[in-house]
């Protein structure tokens, strides 16, 4: 979470609004661009691949499992 906090700080979120139930769209009214600029800084600290550019508004608590589920499928990969 505290990766994804500072990627979200860097996008101008304040800090105070981010919480595992924060929607992304809804709560932090994050547009299309700002979820890929999300996605390329995962993928950048983490090494994998999360797509969040779908209809569907996620809670950052939903982006964690996604990267955590992400960075097990890798590693049994390897």
């Amino acid at each position: 979470m505290d990766a994804l906090k500072d990627i979200l700080v860097d996008l101008g979120i304040p800090e105070h609004e981010i919480t595992e139930t924060a929607l992304l769209r809804k709560d932090l009214q994050l547009d299309s661009t700002e979820t890929v600029d999300i996605s390329l800084g995962l993928k950048r600290r983490f090494g994998v691949n999360v797509k969040l550019e779908s209809r569907k508004d996620m809670t950052l608590k939903d982006v964690c499992e996604m990267v955590e589920q992400a960075i097990a499928t890798t590693a049994t990969a390897t």
